[in-house]
This record gives structure tokens, sequence and C-alpha cells, in this order.
């Protein structure tokens, strides 16, 4: 119980939310009736019962989580095999890919490792590179405002065998074929799950424009329903021929005398240089795709320094601005400044703070973030710096929210001009001050045609619901995560994504292509750091999460969600450290989005991610109190079931020395512990 005021008491169950209230008499002479001392107790009782939907999960050695649980089971047979987290992790990525966890086997992989050994957060930077021939005016020539959305001319090249592969051979201990047996006798048939085949149901009629997906997926061709039914085995024979290579190259590798590493490589050559390649460019060019062999063989994964701000104590790592997830950094800098605790969780205050915080640090995301191998230079260090924190902060109205909220300027702290000045002020004209974002900027496109809402007030309601509906879609557009850690110390936070259903398979490789290309910008307007260029990497939703305290893993989390994972995964930490939750009771406690930025994925035009100043997504057991004060404040206000996205998270309990893990509610995610 928490009391706030003189006229109401406030009670919590075990999550933090608020539900019930009770009304009391202002006068000082109040006393409790017994009547009134027994619905109390009741009330407290009633709390203190409530439980989280899912059970926290308990290891002493060892803790593995993910998308799906057969791929979790991967995981646990990696550690049961004595593996060590990487295993594990590896494992379990090639699962989820496998099984088509909104992600397939030519997406791109990004991971944080601890090494205990060397005491360090390192992270690894499998994302793949536009093409050659992907230019801004190959795609402008062709009506496009974004690279598409699906296709062969939507991929970037394949990240996650090499991510996986180098991975492996640097942080593992086990064989290639050891961590993907379980994914190769998924290759051969698994029970396919309900939610993965639906998908596949809905995307049939895009999946039969091209030939290699429709043989993989449409295995009842022609019958009303086409995709495989929940609990069919779904068998994929070219994906499973594939991997079988990779295999043989290992093999043939260790009977030649290499070491465990070299032969892990061999694979990842003849994945990238050999046959498989072949087969990729043949299938991904037969289709209409841009991927060369120069562009995979040129291709390699990168292990950088990551990015870290400290909070409260608490070392909080992310990768580099190639993700979003410096931007959960930029908040956190900026929350420094405020007294969340005293707010009260998810108080009209509270939400109002971290709504405009993440509304500011989202517009330096949009407009700044990139492929830092790439010119211009992104101004990284400064905008993480505690100054530049300091004023982006007090930029903040504490009574209304700012639906102009823009990119600052991080140069001035490094006491330079800004060389994007002129464009940042041709861009705060296109603000629309009523509060519809971005106007009278809509370059051409050519994809399939949609509801476009010039005056949503000559709409129907149900034009309206698709709009919105199909606007969602694009902002919490999702992938899967993967964490690992076990008693030796090791971590692993992996948030791997792309070829996603429907997915376009490149030849007989079984490999679905990636969709990554769409994340890059064609107008230098909108992010001078993200223009699509051959070679370079698109900016990524994508963002893994480590935190240390006193120099020891404290917390690894990660969600799905576009563009909300940074939003989901911010106050997933303030939920633990602010408010004192478990990692389950705070992967599931309400969460608030915000649509006030760029979406990073999907729409067939400029209104379509174009940002929406004010717009809110509450949980529904937010109370109505606060629903009220955040409309005077200037929020136009969605409600949903559940919103703390599919957060997936280990705690280190330095206490006990032993692991906690927790999974939201919000999706078919959950993890074994042991």
């Amino acid at each position: 119980m928490e009391s706030y005021g003189d006229r109401h008491l406030y009670f919590f169950n075990q999550n933090h939310i608020l539900y019930e209230k009770l009304t009391m008499p202002s006068t000082s002479s109040f006393r409790f009736s017994p009547y009134l001392l027994i619905l109390f107790c009741s009330i407290l009782h009633s709390a203190q019962a409530q439980r989280t939907q899912k059970p926290p999960l308990h290891g002493k050695h060892w803790m593995a989580i993910t998308g799906k649980p057969l791929a979790a089971t991967a995981g646990a047979k990696l550690f049961n095999d004595g593996g060590n987290a990487v295993d594990a992790a590896c494992a379990m990525l090639a699962a989820t890919c496998t099984m088509w966890d909104v992600l397939s086997w030519g997406g791109e992989t990004q991971a944080l490792i601890y090494h205990p050994k060397l005491k360090k957060v390192i992270a690894i930077n499998a994302l793949g590179v536009a093409p050659t021939g992907a230019t801004v005016d190959f795609f402008k020539k062709k009506g496009y405002a974004f690279p598409p959305e699906y296709g062969p001319l939507a991929a970037v090249t394949p990240g996650t065998p090499g991510g996986l592969c180098y991975m492996l051979a640097h942080y593992g201990t086990k064989s290639l074929a050891s961590v993907l047996k379980p994914a190769i006798e998924m290759a051969a048939g698994y029970p396919i799950d309900a939610q993965t085949a639906n998908s596949i149901e809905r995307g049939k009629d895009r999946i039969k424009q091209w030939p290699y997906s429709k043989d993989v997926f449409l295995t009842h061709e022609g019958e009303e329903r086409e995709a495989p039914e929940a609990g069919e085995l779904f068998v994929q024979k070219d994906l499973l021929l594939t991997l079988q290579k990779m295999i043989n190259a290992e093999e043939t590798a260790l009977r030649a005398g290499k070491s465990r590493e070299e032969a892990i490589m061999a694979a990842y050559d003849r994945f990238y240089t050999g046959d498989i390649a072949e087969e990729f460019v043949r299938g991904s060019q037969e289709q209409g795709g841009l991927i060369t062999k120069a562009d995979l063989a040129n291709w390699k994964p990168i292990e950088e320094e990551p990015l870290h701000v400290n909070y409260k104590g608490i070392d909080v790592y992310k990768l580099q601005e190639w993700t979003q997830g410096p931007a959960l950094l930029q908040s956190l800098n900026m929350l420094k400044h405020f007294d969340l605790k005293t707010m009260g969780y998810n108080s009209a205050s509270y939400i109002h703070t971290v709504y405009q915080t993440m509304n500011l640090a989202f517009a330096d995301r949009d407009f700044y973030y990139g492929d830092p191998y790439f010119l211009p230079k992104t101004p990284i260090e400064s905008l993480l710096s505690e100054d530049y924190a300091r004023a982006r902060a007090k930029e903040i109205n504490p009574t209304q929210n700012n639906p102009l909220a823009a990119p600052g300027d991080p140069y001035a702290w490094q006491g330079k001009k800004n060389p994007f000045s002129a464009l940042l002020t041709e861009r705060a004209k296109l603000l629309d001050t009523a509060g519809s974002g971005i106007k009278d900027f809509v370059p051409k496109h050519d994809a399939t045609p949609t509801v476009t809402v010039a005056n949503p007030n000559t709409l129907s309601a149900a034009d309206l619901s698709a709009v919105d509906s199909a606007y969602m879609d694009r902002l919490l557009r999702g992938t899967t995560s993967v964490e690992a850690a076990d008693s030796a110390g090791w971590v692993v936070s992996i948030t791997p994504s792309g070829g996603w259903l429907p997915a376009c398979i490149a030849g007989r490789t079984g490999v679905g292509m990636s969709q990554r290309l769409q994340s890059f910008v064609l107008d230098s307007l909108i992010s001078p750091f993200n223009v699509v260029a051959p070679g370079k990497r698109p900016r990524v939703t994508l963002t893994p999460s480590l935190a240390l305290k006193d120099g020891k893993p404290f917390l690894s989390f990660a969600v799905q969600g576009g563009d909300t994972q940074d939003q989901n995964l911010l106050q997933f930490f303030l939920n633990v450290v602010e408010f004192g939750m478990t990692v389950q009771e705070a992967s599931e406690a309400p969460n608030i989005n915000s649509n006030q930025l760029w979406l990073s994925l999907g729409g067939t035009k400029i209104a379509d991610r174009k940002p929406r100043p004010g717009s809110l997504l509450l949980d529904k057991r937010v109370t109505q109190e606060v629903v009220e004060k955040l409309k005077t404040m200037g929020y136009s206000i969605q409600f949903g079931e559940r919103t703390s996205g599919p957060i997936n998270a280990i705690f280190f309990d330095e206490k006990h020395k032993t692991l906690w893990g927790g999974s939201s509610n919000n999706g078919e995610d959950y993890g074994i512990g042991w």
C-alpha cells in the first residue's frame, strides 16, 4: 500500500499496477470504523495475492530464454551438453531462424556478450549491408519514397550465418555441428506452431509471387487453407541441405587438421563464398534482387566497442549508433535530472516525463544516427554527453506535450558549428503545428495503394481503423530476442531479425532474404546519416541490452517490436531500478509508447512513417484519473491490452548467487532455467 495525498489510498499488486482506489474523507478527525478496517484488510490481502501471469524463472547453473519454447529447449540442450551461454545462445538463434520466429537465416544479428575473464562487454555487429546498385537514384527512378518493404529489392546481405559462426568460433566452446543439431532436426520437420502457420496463411498472396517461397510455405497449395496447419510437421528440405553443407565444411576442415575455430569459419566461407553463396545470389537475382557474389564475399561481421552510460551506479551498455540503442542511453542521461520515484509509477507526471524524454532522444535518433563506418560521422560522443543531456532535459515543459520536439545541436558541445544547421531549419518548416506531423513532403512511391489521410474527417470509422492498424503494425513490427547466462559468468543478449514472413527465399538455399533495406532513407532531410549507399548498413531498431553493477552482470534484457523496442526497454529498466520490481513483474508491467517519431519500417510513402505528435499508447489498466490529466496536457490517447512488449530478461542475484528469468506475457516467448 502507498498513499498519495490526503483523500485517497491507492493499492498496488505485485506488479505495481493500480487495481483499487479507496476514497476517504479529508477531515483530519476521520477514524477507521471496524467495517472499513475489514474492507481495508480484504483489499490489501487481494493485492498481495496478485501474481504475475507467468511465473518467474529461477536457475543456479544457467538460463535460456527466447521467442519460442522449442527454441529455448535448443538452448537447454547445449547447456546440458556442457556448453556455455554463447553456445546456447547460438543454438537458440539457429532454432528461431529455422522456426521463422519473425526472422530467418537470411536476416541480421546484433549481440552483446559479457566476457567473464576479460570482465568486459563485447559488441557484435552482424548486420548486412546494402548491395551493389542500391543507390538513391536507383530507388527514386522506380518512384520509391523508401526502399521497398518486401521482396528481393528489400534485402541487405545476410548477416546471421556469419554472426553466429563468428560468435561461436571466438567465444563458444562447441562445434558448429553440435550447435546446429537442434535446428537441423527442426529443418527435417518440426510441429509448426499456430502463430507461424497462420502468418503464412495471411501472407500467402504475396508468397505466391516468389516461386521458391511458394514451394516451401504453401504445403497445401490449391486448397482453401494453403499454409501448414498448427501441429503439422513442417519440412524444409532446401534449408536442411544448406545447414548440412555448412556442417560438412566444418567436418572436412577438422579432418584436415584445422582447429575448432578455423573449422567453424570454413563453414562460414562456404556460405559466403562457396556453393551456398552461388545459389543464394542466383536465386536472388533471378527474382530481381541486387545482391552479387562480391557483396557476399566482401561482407564481414564486426566486433566493436559498445556504448554505455552510468545511471545511478549501473552501467548500461548498448550497440553503436547503427542501431537505435543509444536513444535509451540518451533517455537515461536526461532522466537523471528528474525524481521519478517521487512522481510515482505511471502517474501522469511520470508518463509525461518519460514520453517527453523519449521524444527528444528519438528526434536525435531520427536525424543523427547511422552507419559509423560511413561519412558523415555521427556526433555520438556529444549526443551521450552529460552536458548535452542536461540541456535537453531543460527543454521539457512539465505541463504540456511539445509537438515540435526536434533534433538538438550536439555539435555545440564539441565547440563546432553544426554542418546540418540549414537542413535542420528546412526540416523544422515541415512540422505541422496542428499536430498531424510532417506535411507537404510526399515523394512518389510505386508500392501497393494504401488509404491516404489527407483529411481524416472524410474517412469512415472503418477506414480510420484500417489506417491505425497498418500504422501500429509498422510501429510494432517484431523480431525475436535471445537471452542466455551461465554460472561461469558468460552472458549473451541478442536481438536478431530479418527475413520475416512473408519472406522471399533465395533459390534452393531455403534461406529467406532480409527486408532491412527499408530502414534506409532516400532524402537527407529525414536523416543525412542514414541515406542508402552500397556497402552501407541501415540504422536499425534492433537493440540488445546489458547492464553491469559494481563491474558484475546485473541485467540482460531485450525485446521485439520495431520502434518501440528502446521505449519498452527503458521502462523495463526503470521498473527494476526505480520501482524495485522483479524481472517478471517488470516484463509484464504496463508501459507507454510514443508515436511522435519517424517509423523505421514499412509504409509506402512519407505519410506512412511521419511522426504523430502527442499520440500516446496507454495500457487499459491506467486509471481514468491519470488518463484525464494526460488529455489536458495535449495527448491523443489509445489503449492496449498488454503494452510491455515481449521482453525477455535475466537478473543476476548477487545476494543468493542465482539467476532470475523474466519473459513478458505479451507473446510466445519463454525460457528454461536450471
